[in-house]
């Protein structure tokens, strides 16, 4: 009997192991059907995943040219070992190299500023022409789907979708213009660390022929330029406010004649100082030596640059009339006219030659002297008001005028030597001109930070473009 039991639970004990390895495989087999059946694709599709690889075809960037054709930003072979850069010599004789696009300015730093750079990890422009106009250069990359191993080494290549290159692009910018004036104002840069800038236009038309800025910076090495304490990227020519000093009377005499305030026939007596109560308004030539310029009209006024004639001419007129014809003329943001106080006669009298409580950046400055040269059509000035300021800019080029490093020239301009607060007593220097005098095609305007007389450091440069411009 004993021995029947035994052999009961051993028996049992079989039928339990066996029921428990059935229900085990049971399990097994179940959860592989679900992941082949069930699961398969998605498998499938990660292990085509491992096998491909997705590789970007960069597009190639639109050329920048200037009006003659002239490379101003294009694209350049730049051949890559690794992590680093290598020649086309070095390439011809390695394997593995990639080739890939990089941009390059011919003429670097002269035109830093107004063609701006790319940032090449991110393929996009960063400033100039090339943020302004970068989705018509850009272009559409392409791609390239290849076949790998499980080491990420190419096969085969299963398709490819061709890139689409960048429009290229002409300006109306003139390379030789430019690289005269920036040489001028690099030079006055490295050699007494002054800043400036210039702005060349077409007043018929409105185009940018040349706008320069310095310090300047490399866009071939950005970096290098970032700690350089004369803040090279600040781009002077139409972001840096400064006293426009007497350029600001071209408005001032424009605004008395279109007010009916004086007529060419109006003269005023320079005798040397503006007495006003216990205030003192002296002109520039009666401090420098006590010369007096005695009854004068508008054109000799603009010829001597004669302080006192515009002190007057603006009391007359008045600051909300002065201010109307500044705004007409262009004045706004980034320039600044500051009312925020009390305001005095006194105050007046120094916003008539540009001085006190008035800011303007070159390009303003260049609009206002654009303006007359067009023939006022813009603004709706009267003709005679246009014919006026011009005989008396042109006055100014002329022997007896302040400009004489233009003397001889068929050119109309006006100086500028704005006062600024400085400690060492210096003025900004601008000179603002175009020509020919009668069918203007140039309207230049240059200034140098600190730079001391328009007419002694401003308008010898303005006289090389002209020459350069002309030739």
């Amino acid at each position: 009997m004993e021995l029947s039991d035994d052999l009961f639970d051993s028996t049992l004990r079989v039928v339990v192991m066996k029921l428990l390895l059935g229900a085990i495989f049971l399990i097994l087999l179940a959860k592989v059907t679900t992941v082949m059946v069930f699961s398969g694709e998605y498998f499938r599709e990660l292990s085509l995943g491992n096998r491909t690889k997705e590789e970007k075809i960069v597009a190639n960037r639109g050329v920048i040219y200037d009006r003659s054709g002239k490379v101003l930003a294009q694209n350049l072979p730049q051949f890559i070992l690794g992590e680093k850069i290598i020649s086309q010599e070095e390439a011809s004789l390695g394997k593995e190299v990639k080739v890939e696009s990089r941009r390059s300015y011919p003429l670097g730093k002269i035109f830093a500023h107004v063609v701006g750079y790319v940032n090449l990890s991110e393929g996009r422009g960063m400033t100039g022409l090339e943020k302004e106009f970068d989705e018509q250069l850009k272009g559409k990359d392409g791609k390239e789907l290849w076949e790998t191993d499980a080491n990420g080494k190419k096969l085969r290549l299963l398709g490819k979708q061709l890139p689409v290159a960048g429009e290229n692009l002409t300006t109306a910018l003139e390379a030789n213009l430019q690289e005269t004036l920036f040489n001028s104002l690099n030079s006055l840069n490295s050699s007494r660390g002054l800043a400036g800038a210039a702005v060349a236009t077409n007043p018929q038309t409105g185009e940018v022929l040349a706008l320069v800025s310095t310090p300047s910076f490399d866009p071939h090495n950005v970096e290098m330029s970032l700690d350089h304490p004369g803040k090279p990227f600040f781009n002077r020519a139409v972001a840096a406010t400064y006293p426009p000093g007497s350029t600001f009377k071209i408005v001032t005499a424009a605004a008395g004649l279109e007010n009916g305030v004086i007529t060419r026939a109006t003269k005023f007596e320079d005798t040397g100082v503006l007495v006003i109560g216990p205030y003192k308004f002296a002109n520039w030539k009666y401090l420098r030596n006590g010369g007096v310029d005695g009854w004068i009209n508008v054109v000799e006024a603009l010829q001597k640059s004669n302080d006192v004639f515009f002190y007057q001419l603006g009391g007359k007129l008045g600051v909300e009339k002065l201010t109307e014809m500044a705004k007409k003329f262009g004045l706004g943001e980034p320039g600044i006219i500051r009312r925020e106080r009390e305001w005095f006669l006194g105050d007046t009298y120094h916003m008539a030659i540009g001085q006190g409580d008035l800011l303007v950046t070159p390009m303003q400055v260049n609009n206002w002297t654009r303006a007359i040269a067009n023939g006022g059509k813009d603004l709706n000035l009267k003709k005679e008001t246009v014919e006026i300021v011009k005989e008396g800019m042109k006055a100014a080029c002329s022997e007896g005028g302040t400009a004489y490093p233009l003397f001889g020239m068929n050119v109309a301009c006006k100086t500028g030597t704005a006062e600024f607060g400085d400690p060492r007593n210096r003025t900004h220097a601008w000179l603002t001109a175009f020509a020919p005098v009668d069918n203007p095609i140039i309207a230049i305007t240059v200034l140098v930070e600190g730079g001391g007389e328009g007419s002694d450091v401003a308008a010898p440069i303005v006289k090389k473009a002209l020459e350069e411009w002309f030739r």
